[in-house]
């Protein structure tokens, strides 16, 4: 049974929210406290987050960050705002997908379930083990990317994503191929969410020394494209 924190402060809506996913199996912890977000997840565990943003206290972009700086569990963020920068806000701060409000409880459980699958199921089993490209490393363990001694570390989207690159160097792979390896599905999907990820691990990449490594090309999709390491023994 997978456990689900459900931060919202509207208690109706979580009642709501809280009593559909029950039915389909879905443990969930409700927060006694907004002052104390943190260290009831700390408490809890949880499997996956669905976070608003406006809360009492400390507001979900602060809680996001927080949980991020010590936890890769997926973060769902379910919001009442609706602009593209409050969603680039959210993705920059690491929550891995945005239901903005009012949405259905169908919508709602297809991310929830496609997430699971992803992080802990299914998909999950097929990401083991550590491929690399031109010396750009990738390691599924700790969902770090190494090159020439300097790392960053990723989200779980960040990893598949480019892993994606990574097993097809210097081919355009198309963005729906790209949405469809991280999110299962194109009908929930904002473009501009591939485009926000997409835009971290440039800026990842460049913080190794790897500028510009990866291109856009519009209606084909990305391409990583590493330099040839001569004279170098690839890892």
């Amino acid at each position: 049974m997978h456990k689900i924190m459900l931060i919202e402060d509207d208690r109706q809506l979580s009642e709501l929210v809280g009593n559909h996913l029950e039915r389909y199996g879905y443990k969930i912890h409700f927060p006694k406290d907004f002052q104390y977000i943190i260290e009831s997840f700390t408490e809890v565990q949880p499997d996956l987050i669905l976070l608003d943003i406006n809360l009492p206290y400390y507001d979900g972009y602060f809680l996001c960050r927080s949980i991020r700086q010590q936890s890769t569990v997926p973060i769902i963020i379910i919001s009442a705002r609706s602009t593209e920068m409050d969603q680039i806000m959210a993705m920059e701060l690491g929550a891995d997908d945005y239901i903005t409000k009012p949405f259905t409880f169908e919508l709602l459980h297809t991310k929830v379930k496609a997430t699971i699958r992803r992080v802990y199921g299914e998909y999950a089993s097929r990401v083991t083990g550590e491929i690399s490209t031109e010396g750009l490393k990738l390691d599924s363990q700790t969902l770090v990317v190494q090159f020439e001694g300097n790392r960053e570390e990723l989200s779980k989207n960040e990893y598949i994503l480019l892993k994606k690159l990574i097993e097809q160097h210097n081919t355009y792979i198309p963005r729906e191929t790209l949405i469809e390896a991280v999110w299962d599905s194109l009908n929930f999907v904002d473009d501009n969410t591939l485009t926000v990820n997409m835009t971290r691990i440039k800026q990842k990449l460049s913080s190794l020394g790897l500028r510009n490594v990866i291109t856009s090309k519009r209606g084909v999709g990305y391409m990583l494209s590493v330099p040839s390491r001569l004279g170098k023994t690839n890892g």
